[in-house]
């Protein structure tokens, strides 16, 4: 099980959004954790959904592709992404950093000549390379390494079990199981009790 809880909402039994649900966020962003996957084993569903408060459907979808595509995992799932653009949602509250991510979604979109999600990936790829020192690249790329990476379903999908200090520390939960190499001399290993 995992430590916390998905952070994405959990839609109903058949995967649809009700009109309240549906109404109630400016967009949703939907999903299906991969059978047999990682993830859907520890996940409390394989169906995922996120609604924004501030960012629109364009603007959510234009995130997640831009995370997909500067941190791209073969099999890492959408709902993994979809943390990014969470936290972007919520940066929107400030508006100055509204201004920032509402500006440079427009300008991707407009660089793409439509949609930015809709390119395929070199071609997404070739539009933010040309944007590196833009300040809304820089936002979304720093954003990414904490939402993409620092969080339970990324552990999970990368085999990371997490901190370990709350569980006693790396010695006693394998850090020192080194199987591939041949066991050190004694006198390498300073005995623990001094």
């Amino acid at each position: 099980m995992m430590d916390t809880p998905i952070l994405l909402k959990k839609t109903n039994p058949n995967g649809a959004l009700t009109r309240r649900e549906f109404l109630r966020g400016a967009a949703v962003l939907t999903g299906v954790l991969a059978a047999g996957s990682t993830l859907a084993v520890f996940a409390p569903s394989r169906a995922w959904a996120l609604e924004t408060t501030y960012l629109n459907q364009i603007q959510a979808e234009t995130l997640l592709a831009m995370g997909k595509a500067l941190y791209p995992h073969r099999d890492l799932p959408d709902a993994v992404y979809a943390l990014l653009v969470k936290d972007m949602d919520a940066q929107m509250g400030d508006a100055a950093q509204a201004t920032l991510l509402a500006d440079g979604v427009a300008k991707l979109d407009r660089q793409a000549k439509g949609a930015f999600s809709s390119l395929a990936l070199d071609k997404q790829t070739a539009l933010l390379q040309k944007m590196q020192a833009d300040p809304f690249f820089q936002a979304v790329r720093g954003q990414c390494i904490t939402s993409i990476y620092d969080n339970d379903m990324a552990y999970r999908h990368f085999g990371y079990e997490g901190e370990v200090w709350s569980k006693g520390g790396y010695l006693a939960r394998g850090f020192d199981d080194l199987k591939w190499l041949p066991d050190p001399p004694q006198s390498a290993s300073p005995s623990m009790q001094s």
